[in-house]
């Protein structure tokens, strides 16, 4: 079966997919090209040269009407012309395809499906317009460079994919083109929008953008391009409040409800994912509401579109930012666009409807009183978007396509490998396999005149680079195309989006980036919470708790400071915690270490009346080497207070506690023996002097016997377990209390436990010695002495065991002064007040009482 069938059978099989049979006969039979030229070997076209076309009733009585383009478009217009140059330039070159002539054919895609059906059927059957006459086996071209948009090119590629007909577009960016499985015989000379909306929402996130709004063409490239920036948004932190999709065949009220739309949302910024087309009706209608204040952010098919950097757009463009291919300069291309004239073939209809376009008359005699043209007009005196050849971009893409078919055919044809450089040749084939042609594109691998390299990697897509462009006005009011960072794919590290650090011109040539946010920012010490049944970017700023801390804007999480650190006021930084201990300084540190010193003081003094009066009767009575051995050790008692005070250490640790269990120790040892030595000397026998001689020796066994089995036991307690400094950081979060830890529980229960059943024995014994003799009653002052300190030393138990922090010191060194205090007054202050104030009753007769004088 011939191609043309083949053709036939795909329209009827494509159209019937959308329930129109009649499309077929809307489309005509496949037409003469718009721009032709034989040659040995012919590569097709298919631009969108015109961009309106016409939607002809369909009454479902009468054959539908064709399609009809209309409206030029001079940019389309120039990629058809730069087409050409590049085959001419081929066709002129000895070192390219020598000897072969490379024709052309140019299709009008019209930007549309339908028309694009059309040209793709002329390109591969040639300009047989019935089924009644011959087709030829193979098709007609042996490459198409198109379409420019990705909707008209899937469309072509669905038709020309079944025989293998290679397609190179320059324009179209869907990322659903690079599946080869489907598409195996499609190329293109620019980037997939797989790399472009990821770098677009790089730039959002980079400007600090979070909250924006999006429109896209309700087409493949729209669709999927947005469908891409969204999902990379998402992953960047980005939230899009509104997505709108447009058609330019679109009703007028539509696309007035989705400027409304635009103004009056909340986002400040708008990414417009648009073709030409829907971007020209957009602007209309957003001049007709007067919208401005937007920053737009724009895809590569509209950011350096000339035609739309007029005046009339500058209010709302002014400021725009987006990516575009890299632009370069093709030598010798404006001389020959400036060429181009009816007379070049003054039977082609479209060379005469550009230079009417152009220069607003009519070539032909006008019928309706048109200006007719007078012959004298120049290209060199219009600056359109054809003429304009400052910004070419898209025109090298094209022109890149042209020249890697004309690679591959010289690669598959094996010109210029038999012989010299002169005079080369190619190995001419009468039926040239498509598939060889695609697979020999797939390999091409050149560097043009520019130095510019061109390939394909295995997907059909060339190297992903782009150009960050910003709308800025120059010194002459007119709006240019600034380059104001980059994007490469294949950079390293995920690092591929820069900015050269030039000043960008933002929405209303606003000195100031604007602000795109659903919520504010999130000062540090506050962490971003998400609002129920909002964006993710929408949220409240709560502040960090206690402990906690966020030390950069809009933090997701409060981090925890570490343990030995505390978050500041503003919860924007950990410092470290106030380490807390019972020290010298604050008050009540100088109020105990005042107690101390007092108390030590007072028992010197009283230690120096005793020794002053020790040969008086009072004294001796009282056994002066264990009152003045008890004061001493009473003096050690208020003195061992003040090692509790102070940063613990080591050996302050260690100090303490040893020292206030044998200072104790020694001193209750020397209270157990005056309350024996009082009961002995009053229930004995013997002559007083005899008792009292013996009782000596055992009054100083007793002492360094009691002291000595304390001393032991801290031993003991110091080699196996001894106290050690700790930062109690459980009982305070916010603070550290510097304690000393006990070591071994064991070991200071057993220090004090010993001290407690000292105090009972005494309190026990004194008690028994209660209803001595009046006169010379020591037993019953012991007595109260002894229930004051266990009474104060019961207490400190629960006292010490609930005190928080600090004040666990300050009860224990408490207990220690009451106690000291408490022996001293209760056992002293009776005998001093005799000493100093009573003198007269210190004798010896007074001491005897009148008892003893009964007895003699």
């Amino acid at each position: 079966m011939s191609d043309c069938v083949h053709t036939m059978l795909l329209c009827l099989l494509f159209m019937g997919a959308l329930g129109a049979e009649e499309d077929c006969e809307m489309l005509g039979s496949p037409e003469f090209p718009l721009l032709s030229k034989a040659g040995t070997l012919t590569i097709g076209g298919a631009f969108s040269i015109h961009s309106q076309i016409s939607n002809p009733p369909l009454s479902f009585t009468d054959a539908p009407q064709p399609l009809k383009c209309s409206r030029i478009n001079l940019r389309e217009f120039r990629f058809a012309q730069t087409m050409i140059f590049a085959i001419e330039e081929i066709n002129n070159s000895n070192s390219l395809l020598p000897n072969i002539s490379v024709g052309y054919k140019i299709f009008d895609s019209c930007g549309s499906t339908l028309p694009s059906t059309r040209a793709v059927m002329g390109l591969m059957n040639g300009e047989e317009r019935t089924l009644g006459k011959s087709c030829s086996s193979q098709s007609s071209v042996q490459a198409i460079i198109g379409a420019s948009e990705s909707s008209s090119t899937i469309v072509m590629l669905q038709m020309s994919g079944i025989f293998q007909i290679p397609v190179i577009s320059h324009f179209a960016t869907c990322a659903c083109l690079s599946n080869r499985k489907e598409f195996p015989s499609f190329f293109r000379t620019i980037p997939s929008d797989y790399f472009q909306s990821r770098a677009l929402a790089q730039l959002v996130k980079h400007l600090g953008w979070t909250w924006v709004g999006a429109v896209r063409s309700d087409n493949d490239y729209g669709n999927n391009g947005m469908a891409t920036f969204i999902a990379a948004a998402s992953q960047e932190g980005v939230c899009v409040e509104y997505s709108e999709a447009i058609s330019r065949t679109d009703p007028s009220e539509q696309v007035a409800r989705v400027v409304r739309m635009f103004r009056g949302g909340s986002a400040r910024v708008l990414v417009a994912f648009l073709a030409q087309g829907e971007m020209d009706v957009l602007l209309e209608e957003a001049v007709k509401q007067n919208m401005t204040g937007l920053q737009w952010v724009g895809s590569e098919s509209w950011i350096t579109a000339g035609h739309l950097a007029n005046e009339r757009y500058s209010a709302i463009l002014t400021g725009s930012l987006g990516f575009t291919i890299k632009k370069t300069k093709i030598t010798g291309l404006r001389e020959f666009l400036l060429k181009v004239h009816p007379r070049q073939d003054p039977q082609n209809n479209l060379l005469r409807e550009f230079w009417e376009a152009t220069f607003g008359c009519s070539v032909q005699s006008s019928l309706h009183g048109q200006t007719q043209c007078s012959g004298s007009e120049r290209l060199q005196d219009v600056d359109n978007p054809f003429t304009d050849v400052s910004e070419l971009r898209i025109s090298n893409n094209v022109y890149k396509a042209v020249y890697a078919v004309a690679h591959a055919l010289h690669n598959m044809l094996k010109c210029g490998l038999g012989g010299e450089a002169v005079n080369q040749t190619c190995t001419w084939k009468d039926n040239l396999d498509p598939k060889q042609v695609v697979k020999h594109l797939q390999h091409v691998n050149f560097t043009l005149q520019s130095g510019e390299r061109v390939y394909f990697d295995g997907n059909g897509d060339p190297a992903a680079t782009y150009e960050l462009v910003n709308w800025q006005r120059n010194r002459a009011g007119d709006t240019v195309f600034v380059a104001v960072g980059s994007y490469d794919a294949a950079l390293p590290n995920g690092k591929h989006f820069t900015m050269n650090g030039l000043n960008i011109t933002w929405a209303a040539e606003s000195l100031k980036r604007p602000r795109s946010a659903c919520s504010e920012s999130c000062p540090p010490g506050f962490r971003q919470a998400v609002i129920k049944g909002k964006p993710i970017c929408c949220f409240s700023c709560i502040a960090c708790a206690a402990g906690e801390i966020s030390n950069s804007n809009n933090s997701a999480e409060c981090s925890r400071c570490p343990l030995e650190f505390w978050s500041n006021e503003d919860h924007s930084q950990c410092v470290p915690k106030v380490i807390e201990f019972l020290s010298y300084g604050e008050t009540m540190g100088v109020l105990l270490t005042a107690f101390s010193l007092f108390g030590a003081s007072l028992t010197l003094v009283v230690s120096g009346v005793f020794f002053r009066f020790r040969h008086t009767p009072l004294v001796k009575a009282s056994n002066a080497e264990l009152s003045l051995l008890l004061l001493f050790s009473l003096t050690l008692c208020f003195l061992c207070s003040l090692t509790f005070l102070g940063r613990p250490s080591e050996w302050s640790c260690m100090l303490r506690h040893t020292a206030f269990g044998i200072t104790f120790a020694l001193c209750m040892s020397c209270v157990l023996a005056k309350t024996i030595a009082v009961v002995v000397a009053f229930k004995a026998t013997r002559p007083a002097n005899t008792v009292l001689q013996c009782s000596a020796p055992l009054q100083r066994t007793s002492v360094l016997s009691c002291t000595s089995l304390q001393v032991l036991i801290c031993v003991l307690w110091l080699t196996l377990a001894p106290p050690f400094p700790y930062k109690n950081t459980a009982h305070a979060t916010e603070r550290i209390i510097l304690e000393c830890d006990v070591g071994s529980p064991i070991g200071f229960w057993a220090v004090l436990g010993y001290v407690g059943l000292l105090a009972v024995l005494c309190l026990i014994l004194a008690f028994l010695a209660r209803k001595l003799p009046d006169n010379f009653n020591e037993a019953k002052f012991i007595t109260f002495s002894m229930l004051i300190f266990c009474a104060v030393w019961v207490t400190f138990i629960p006292a010490y065991v609930s005190s928080p922090g600090k004040f666990t010191v300050a009860v224990e060194i408490f207990a220690i002064l009451a106690s000291s205090f408490g022996l001293l007054f209760c056992i002293y202050a009776p005998k001093c007040y005799i000493l100093i104030l009573k003198p007269e009753r210190n004798t010896k007769k007074n001491m005897m009482g009148r008892n003893q004088s009964r007895s003699q």
